[in-house]
């Protein structure tokens, strides 16, 4: 028997739908022909098995304690997930059946691991194959079915997939089990949840609240002048040009060259002001730029993000039903730009099925040159999946929602840009010198829109004004300056993140990389988390409490912000955990080994948790935490924290309200006249503090108003028996 594993159920129903008739269906499968030629196709539902739970491994892992810390398992296991047991009993009896199988998972590494633990969870001699699936439309998945590939050429993509499935494990219930008890140490409550990628994404949103919140607004100066030709040049109009920093003005300007005193603003425009000028540059060209590449999956919830405000998941979200449901795009977790050049045969029949579904762009479709090859068409370029693009699918499954609409269109015109004309910008560049400063005036048009006829424009905001074109002046032509002015301006703090900037920068992660080399290294990687996780990992983010949204801005809670102060820098910062996806990558293609890049995950694991901690607590700084092994609750003996109170900081116990025990701390107890030590109280064991009332000084518990005990004062000391007790 010939068995086709498909990823999930509406993959299997399209390998089906092009398999040979007749077709019987059964309970998790699909039979396709007669007699000895009929194939069976059947499917996971995602991931069938996962990571066994720590307690799996070893029953005292059950409970979380700091003392089993870290757990590394040996060997690792998988077990069946309960929600779709019945669908994996299915598929064992199929596999033992199967003489020939043919591995269907989605065309990324979580397909191809979750097809291959499968076939290793039930044992199989069978030969296998591998198909690759980027569009259910039936004659795609006709061409797919009749190229099979040997699966062995995938193992790469299998490793690179298991060493994230496991590294996740490692890092994820290591981490999170120290992170959430050494809080609970510190009286805080619920789970502090860190993760080798969702850590350094909430890293990122942490800072740049910071960054906002600690910002302030310093004035800077531009300085711009009015030039005019010489005076027999009367055709020629004024242009406005803005001074530039020589390198006589470093030390007054910031990092982006902004001009920060007014003194110096003054005496140039003094300078300059009615005198006379050269040309010193004179450049201008007509630049063409070629139409953008097709859609990723990252590129695709930047631009809904940017332009429809839609967020991540709910871009991913509709963008899968476009594709199984209605079968009107291609795979949608791809991250690649890039076309197979044998997609180019199919243009015509895609652009008239973009002029059928979608109204709006047919006008477009019969203005295109279909002879037209972008670059996008680049068999190099295209590994497991290409570009999100449209299929040659004529009309969807029902009627397309507001928000299938606005996707299915965008990554239309994305499409049909590749066959129209290139963009023309008309560029001019003047730079005046005036005695020893340089000013610089620029002119930038679109002459011709060539694909930006395609393109959607955000509707909000004020555009600017239209400059004029600047003069026609050759180099070293005379100029005057016929007047200078100061423009003073505020400088802004960065904005909050959204979900289409938090998108590009986790894509971008080089950007927020110190290290110049590591920068450079991180360039040409996925960034963090791939195409089909990062939603979900911004999603987890605010499921765990860690974010919530302002608006459109996406910021840090409270509990973000504590745990990210909490944390070294190896852990926070994006830095280590984009090289292990470079390295994840680097697996895939053979270059790297996954037990060494696990082996070297645990190590760091292990120098984390045998750091001492000093996390900060909420409302509280690292440096008011207390270690488990210095301080001790006068009650019930668990560890204390440091807290703020009515009386001044204090040590209370971390088992509160259970436990509502105290201690005072030594450098906040009052002022009471002697240098002894804290004297027990005999109710409570607190120490006993010297007071003052109207009545004269007496010895009161620190535990109050938990505990009342007093004693009388004499000569300073606390003196038995009781004075009272209320």
């Amino acid at each position: 028997m010939h068995l086709y594993i498909a990823e999930k159920p509406s993959l299997a129903r399209a390998i089906a739908a092009a398999l040979p008739e007749p077709h019987q269906k059964g309970q998790g499968w699909i039979r396709c022909g007669q007699g000895k030629d009929a194939v069976t196709v059947s499917w996971c539902i995602g991931h069938l098995l996962e990571p066994a739970e720590p307690a799996r491994y070893n029953q005292a892992w059950k409970k979380w304690r700091q003392e089993d810390l870290p757990m590394f398992p040996d060997p690792w296991q998988l077990t069946p997930k309960d929600s779709v047991k019945q669908q994996l009993s299915v598929l064992e009896s199929l596999i033992r059946q199967a003489t020939l199988i043919t591995h269907a998972g989605d065309p990324d590494r979580e397909g191809q691991l979750l097809v291959d633990e499968v076939l290793k969870f039930v044992g199989t001699q069978a030969p296998v194959k591998r198909i690759l699936i980027n569009d259910l439309t039936p004659k795609a998945v006709a061409r797919a079915i009749q190229a099979p590939r040997d699966n062995k050429e995938f193992r790469r993509l299998s490793h690179s997939a298991l060493a994230r499935q496991r590294a996740d494990w490692l890092y994820g219930i290591n981490l999170t089990r120290f992170y959430t008890l050494v809080y609970q140490q510190q009286g805080e409550q619920g789970v502090y949840s860190v993760g080798r990628v969702q850590t350094p994404v909430l890293g990122l949103v942490v800072e740049r609240d910071n960054t906002i919140e600690d910002f302030k607004a310093k004035p800077w100066f531009r300085i711009e002048g009015q030039f005019q030709a010489s005076e027999d040049e009367t055709d020629q109009s004024p242009f406005t040009a803005r001074w530039l920093p020589g390198d006589g003005f470093q030390d007054h300007v910031d990092e982006e060259n902004r001009l920060l005193s007014r003194d110096i603003a003054e005496q140039i425009v003094h300078e300059v002001n009615g005198r006379p000028g050269t040309i010193t540059e004179s450049r201008f060209r007509d630049r063409p730029e070629p139409p953008p590449l097709p859609l990723s999956l990252s590129a695709l919830q930047i631009e809904a993000g940017r332009l429809f405000r839609m967020g991540a998941k709910d871009v991913l979200d509709t963008a899968q039903n476009l594709y199984e449901r209605h079968q009107l795009i291609t795979y949608p977790r791809s991250d690649c730009r890039y076309l197979p050049e044998e997609h180019f045969h199919q243009r015509e029949q895609v652009i008239r099925a973009i002029g059928r579904v979608s109204g709006e762009l047919e006008a477009f479709t019969g203005q295109l040159d279909i002879s037209r090859r972008s670059a996008a068409w680049n068999d190099k370029q295209v590994d497991a999946h290409h570009a999100i693009v449209p299929t040659v699918r004529l009309k969807p499954s029902g009627k397309l929602s507001a928000a299938e609409q606005k996707i299915y269109s965008l990554i239309s015109r994305y499409y049909l840009m590749q066959f129209a004309g290139d963009a023309v910008h008309r560029e001019g560049k003047l730079t005046v010198k005036v005695q020893e400063h340089l000013f610089r005036a620029t002119e930038t048009a679109i002459l011709t829109p060539g694909w930006r006829a395609l393109e959607l424009k955000l509707k909000e905001g004020k555009s600017e004004a239209e400059k004029p074109p600047l003069p026609r002046l050759e180099k070293r032509e005379p100029v005057t300056c016929r007047s200078a002015e100061i423009k003073e301006r505020k400088t802004q703090p960065p904005q909050h993140f959204t979900d289409s900037t938090l998108l590009s920068a986790m894509t971008n992660i080089a950007r927020f990389v110190s290290a110049p080399e590591l920068r450079k290294t991180l360039r040409d990687t996925d960034g963090l988390g791939t195409e089909a996780t990062r939603a979900a990992i911004i999603d987890i983010l605010f499921r765990r409490d860690y974010l919530y949204r302002d608006r459109r801005h996406i910021r840090a809670t409270d509990k973000g912000k504590a745990l990210i102060a909490a944390l070294p820098d190896s852990i926070r910062t994006p830095d280590r955990t984009a090289v292990w996806e470079a390295t994840l990558e680097g697996i895939r293609r053979g270059e790297d080994d996954p037990r060494l890049f696990l082996e070297a995950l645990k190590g760091e694991i292990r120098e984390v948790i045998n750091r001492a901690p000093s996390p900060a607590t909420k409302g509280h700084s690292a440096s008011d935490s207390v270690s488990e092994s210095s301080v001790h609750c006068p009650k019930c003996r668990a560890p204390m924290v440091a807290r703020e109170g009515k009386f001044g900081r204090f040590f209370a116990c971390t088992r509160y309200p259970n436990c509502k025990g105290t201690r005072p701390l030594e450098d906040s107890q009052p002022e009471d006249g002697t240098g002894q030590k804290p004297i027990p109280c005999p109710h409570c064991f607190s120490p006993l503090v010297r007071r003052q009332s109207k009545k004269g000084w007496f010895w009161g518990c620190s535990n109050f108003p938990t505990c009342r005990q007093t004693v009388n004062d004499v000569d300073g000391k606390p003196a038995l028996p009781l004075r009272n007790s209320t």
